[in-house]
C-alpha cells in the first residue's frame, strides 16, 4: 500500500514515489538486484531531512537503505520492494576545516577528493585513498570502513575518523567522538558506527583527522616475471622496515587490461607493483625498495616527477573501469597474511581455471588485501552460475590462508551467507544483539551486513 498523502507531507527535500524513482535507485555498483523496487526516494539535502525520513519510514513500515554515491560494491545500498531511498549525497558540505588541529568537519555526501583538494590549499590532506576517490562519498567510506591505496602506512578509514553525528532509528541525532587527537572517555562509539554499512544509523557528518602533505614523494614500479616474483619483492620490501604510503601489485591479466584501456604502450611481464614512498624520508626509503625490486628483477623505475607519479598510478587505478568493458564484473575481495599472497594468487589461478572463469588480481599487497575480479559476459548464459561458484572457493580460500573474506568493501547482503563462516558463533550473536539495541525494529538495511 503506498504511503498516505498525509504521511508524505511530513517529508521534507525532494520527494519522489514508486514509477517516478530512477532505476539506478535500485543496485550500486556491485550489480546486486533484489527483488521489487523501492517505495520511496528522498533526496536529503539537511540533516532535519534525514530526521524526517528516518521517522516516516518507521511510522509507514518500510525500510531505510541509504544511498551516497551508489558506488558501494556489497549490494549494501541496493533497495527494493519496501524501502525507503536515503539519498545523502545532497548533504555535501565542508563545515570546517582546522589547519591547527589538523581536522575538517564534513557532511556526508562530500567526496574525499573534495575534502583532499580542499585541505591542500591548507598544507594538509586526507589520507584515505579508495580506488574509487573522486566519486565515493565520505560517508559511504565510513560506513564501510573503506581502505585505498595509502593504506600501509596510513590506514583505513576508520582510523582517520575522530567524530561521527548520525541519525538513529528513532529520529535522535547522536554526537560521537572528539576533536582531540586522542581520548578514551566512554565507549568508543565511533569505532562502533565505522564500518557498520549502514544498519546502525545514519551517518550525516563527520568529524576527520587530515595529515600534512608530504614533502616529498618519490614512485618506484617494476616489472616481474612472475606473481612469484612480484610477492617476494613486496614481501622483502616490508621486511626491510621500510613503510611505503603504498604498495600496490597487479597481475598479468589486469595490467595488460589497464594499460590498453590508458592507450599506453603494453609492458610485457607477468606481475606489476608501484610503491611511493612520502615523508622528510621518501628518498631514502625509495632507494631501499628500489634495491629490493632489483633483487627480484631489473626492470625497476623511479621517478620523483609528479606527473610520472600520476602516469604509473593511472594504471594501477584503470584496472577496474579497463574490466567493466567487458561485463558484469564481481568484485571480490579478500584479505590474506602478507606472507601468503603468492599463494592465494596461485589458488585463485587455479579455480578460474576449474570453473572457466575470467580472473584478474590487483590490490594492496601492502596489507595483503586482494581484489580478484570475476568478469561475466553477457553472451555467455553459463558464466553467472561458475563465477559464482568460483567466488564461494576464493572465499573458502581466504579463510584456508588464515585471511578474511572482505578487507574493505564490507558484508553487505552478497556475502552475509559468508560471515558466519568466518565470525564465531559468540561474536556473530554479540554483533546481531548490539542491532537489536539500537534498531530494535529492523528498520536500517534489514538482510545485510551482520
Amino acid at each position: 500500500m503506498p504511503p498516505s498523502p498525509t504521511a508524505l507531507g511530513t517529508l521534507t527535500g525532494t520527494v519522489l514515489l514508486g514509477s517516478d524513482i530512477p532505476a539506478a535507485y535500485r543496485a550500486d555498483r556491485s550489480g546486486y538486484l533484489p527483488s521489487g523496487a523501492p517505495e520511496v526516494l528522498v533526496l536529503a539535502a539537511d540533516v532535519d531531512d534525514v530526521r524526517r525520513a528516518v521517522t516516516f519510514a518507521a511510522n509507514a513500515g518500510l525500510s531505510v537503505v541509504v544511498r551516497g554515491a551508489g558506488s558501494g560494491l556489497a549490494g549494501g545500498a541496493a533497495a527494493g520492494a519496501g524501502s525507503l531511498v536515503l539519498d545523502v549525497s545532497g548533504l555535501n558540505r565542508i563545515l570546517e576545516i582546522a589547519p591547527a588541529d589538523e581536522l575538517a568537519v564534513v557532511e556526508a555526501g562530500v567526496s574525499a577528493a573534495a575534502l583532499d583538494t580542499a585541505a591542500h590549499r591548507h598544507g594538509l590532506r586526507y589520507a584515505p585513498d579508495p580506488a574509487s576517490t573522486a566519486l565515493s562519498t565520505i560517508g559511504g567510506n565510513i560506513a564501510t570502513n573503506a581502505g585505498g591505496l595509502r593504506c600501509v602506512k596510513y590506514g583505513v578509514t576508520g582510523d582517520a575518523t575522530l567524530g561521527l553525528d548520525i541519525v538513529l532509528a528513532d529520529g535522535t541525532l547522536l554526537h560521537t567522538g572528539r576533536r582531540t587527537a586522542k581520548g578514551v572517555a566512554g565507549l568508543d562509539l565511533t569505532s562502533l558506527f565505522t564500518g557498520s554499512e549502514g544498519t546502525l544509523g545514519v551517518i550525516v557528518a563527520a568529524t576527520v583527522r587530515l595529515q600534512p602533505v608530504p614533502v616529498d614523494t618519490v614512485t618506484v614500479a617494476a616489472y616481474f616475471d612472475d606473481i612469484d616474483q612480484a610477492a617476494a619483492a613486496t614481501a622483502a620490501t616490508l621486511a626491510a622496515r621500510v613503510r611505503p604510503a603504498m604498495l600496490e601489485l597487479m597481475d598479468e591479466s589486469s595490467l595488460r587490461e589497464a594499460q590498453d584501456l590508458l592507450g599506453l604502450r603494453a609492458h610485457a611481464a607477468g606481475a606489476f607493483v608501484v610503491a611511493q614512498t612520502d615523508g622528510f624520508g621518501a628518498r631514502a626509503e625509495a632507494e631501499v625498495v628500489a634495491e629490493v625490486f632489483r633483487d627480484h628483477t631489473t626492470r625497476v623505475r623511479v621517478s620523483d616527477d609528479p606527473e610520472t607519479a600520476n602516469e604509473l598510478l593511472a594504471v594501477r587505478r584503470a584496472a577496474l573501469p579497463a574490466l567493466e568493458r567487458h561485463g558484469r564484473v564481481l568484485i571480490e575481495d579478500i584479505a590474506v597474511p602478507r606472507s601468503r599472497i603468492a599463494a592465494a594468487v596461485h589458488r585463485i589461478t587455479e579455480i578460474a581455471a576449474r570453473h572457466d572463469s575470467r580472473i584478474y588480481t590487483f590490490g594492496h599487497a601492502g596489507d595483503g588485501n586482494l581484489h580478484p575480479i570475476i568478469v561475466v559476459p553477457a553472451d555467455d548464459p553459463g558464466a553467472a552460475a561458475r563465477a559464482a561458484a568460483a567466488a564461494d572457493e576464493i572465499f573458502a580460500t581466504a579463510l584456508e590462508l588464515g585471511g578474511t573474506i572482505t578487507g574493505e568493501h564490507g558484508i553487505g547482503v552478497l556475502k552475509r551467507h559468508w560471515l558466519e563462516r568466518e565470525l564465531p558463533s559468540e561474536a556473530l550473536a554479540t554483533q546481531r544483539a548490539i542491532r537489536r539495541a539500537l534498531d530494535p525494529d529492523g528498520l536500517f538495511n534489514p538482510g545485510k551486513a551482520v
